[in-house]
């Protein structure tokens, strides 16, 4: 695998200096260490919003990079004079925001609106915290969510949650593309699509 880019490692390696002085536990870029992260994410004080994009920017960039080691991938970060908006709405509030993770089956999904929105346990407005997919694969997407058990907020927008959500999509989206592949014949053959994320999956 690639190694990601270096403002994606250098930000990670922050994330685990903060976990590390927080909770004198190590974050070792895997599910089982996973669980401290969250807790640290639950524990970041709402009242200093400075630290807290710097939070979000660095356990997001760990996150992502978990997940990318995982499940394979790679890091989308716009050029800096593309950082007007990340192309969904959102206004580009600082360095990371707009930074997506886009696994081998066209799921993307921004880690710094996922740790966003963990710490506030919710969706916010101004940070894409959603889902994406090619829209060939959206139905399956919305199936395959719709598919899954209910779940406490805490767990909805845990970063463990998260994870096992994203894993759990993308089995899916690899065995639909499997079956494609074997019902393909060269009459019926799809037309190409690109795995460019292009609209959220709710």
């Amino acid at each position: 695998m690639d190694p990601a880019p270096a403002r994606v490692s250098e930000y990670a390696d922050q994330a685990v200096a903060y976990v590390r002085r927080a909770l004198n536990l190590p974050l070792e870029y895997d599910s089982d260490t996973l669980p401290l992260l969250d807790h640290y994410l639950r524990n970041v004080p709402p009242d200093q919003p400075a630290a807290t994009m710097l939070v979000i920017a660095t356990a997001g960039a760990y996150f992502g990079e978990v997940v990318r080691r995982r499940l394979g991938g790679r890091w989308e970060m716009p050029a800096p004079e593309e950082r007007n908006g990340n192309g969904n709405g959102h206004v580009v509030a600082f360095e990371g925001a707009d930074w997506r993770v886009v696994l081998p089956t066209g799921l993307s999904f921004s880690p710094a609106g996922f740790v966003a929105a963990a710490i506030a346990q919710a969706d916010l407005d101004d940070l894409d915290s959603e889902i994406d997919a090619p829209p060939r694969m959206r139905p399956y997407v919305q199936q395959a969510l719709a598919r899954m058990g209910e779940v406490s907020i805490e767990d909805y927008y845990s970063l463990c949650g998260r994870l096992d959500t994203l894993e759990h999509v993308h089995e899916v989206l690899v065995a639909v593309a499997a079956q494609m592949m074997g019902n393909q014949t060269d009459d019926d053959a799809p037309e190409s699509t690109s795995d460019e994320p292009s609209g959220p999956v709710n």
